[in-house]
């Protein structure tokens, strides 16, 4: 009878035991899934604001690559006027 009662106890007491680990195990995946997802978002934004920052200095560099390149055209030019009327 004292075997029966324990095996009973015992089987209750590990069936509780699953469920409480259930919840655990869902708070956990729920808690890292939440944590993944914060992660990526932090990712995006900073790339973003380094592609940002990227196409704004290639905006720029070629800004500064046409402007040099019509100072020199502007020159070149100076010159074959100057080599024409010679």
């Amino acid at each position: 009878m004292k075997k029966i009662i324990l095996g009973v106890v015992l089987a209750t007491l590990l069936i509780s035991c699953k469920e409480e680990t259930k919840e655990k195990l869902e708070n956990a995946r729920d808690a890292v899934g939440s944590e993944m997802k914060e992660a990526i978002d932090s990712v995006k934004i900073k790339t973003n604001m380094k592609l940002d920052s990227v196409r704004e200095n290639a905006k720029n560099n070629m800004d500064s690559v046409k402007i040099k390149s019509a100072a020199r055209m502007e020159a070149a030019a100076k010159n074959l006027k100057e080599s024409v009327k010679k």
